[in-house]
């Protein structure tokens, strides 16, 4: 796949399989975010790498629409400083989640509502900030759409992509 069909094929997968993600995939998506770009290169950044299913699911509780990663066979959680730019952590989880899809690994972005409780599982100290992980897993053939057991059409604001013509303003609005 191009680097702009991985782009425009891109989705949340929210349902996987149990195969195992091979240790250079991991590689490669680690690799991805670790070359990231970022303000003035601050690269303001680690990442927790869970594997384990029931830390998962611990996780999986920690946010409103997260429990894709109790399914998931890979979580990765973006942990930063305070204070850190948001434009940099959704560019190196953005990274992630394409690097993964170039491999057929399918992913969903989980917001972490109960922060606190993601510190504490993950013994990760103050002043680090986790509100991001990433669900990771080869993508179920017999995904049911579901958002939170919900039909994705009742949660989602909308299906598909709006056209360019409702988007793009030339020279000004």
């Amino acid at each position: 796949m191009d680097p702009y069909q991985t782009i425009l094929s891109l989705r949340a997968v929210r349902s996987f399989t149990h195969q195992a993600i091979p240790t250079d995939v991991i590689g490669r998506i680690l690799q991805a975010a670790r070359w990231t770009g970022s303000a003035k290169n601050t690269q303001p950044w680690q990442f927790v790498v869970v594997s384990e299913r029931q830390m998962l699911t611990d996780l999986a509780a920690c946010g409103t629409y997260a429990s894709h990663l109790a399914g998931a066979v890979l979580g990765i959680i973006v942990v930063t400083p305070p204070g850190y730019a948001l434009f940099d952590a959704g560019r190196v989880t953005q990274n992630m989640m394409l690097a993964a899809w170039f491999d057929g690994v399918g992913s969903c972005i989980a917001s972490f509502n109960d922060e606190a409780q993601a510190r504490a599982l993950l013994n990760i100290p103050a002043p680090f900030q986790a509100y991001t992980a990433i669900s990771f897993g080869y993508p179920h053939p017999n995904d049911p759409h579901e958002i939170e057991g919900q039909p994705a059409r009742a949660v989602l604001a909308s299906i598909g992509r709006r056209p360019l013509g409702e988007l793009v303003h030339w020279e000004q609005w």
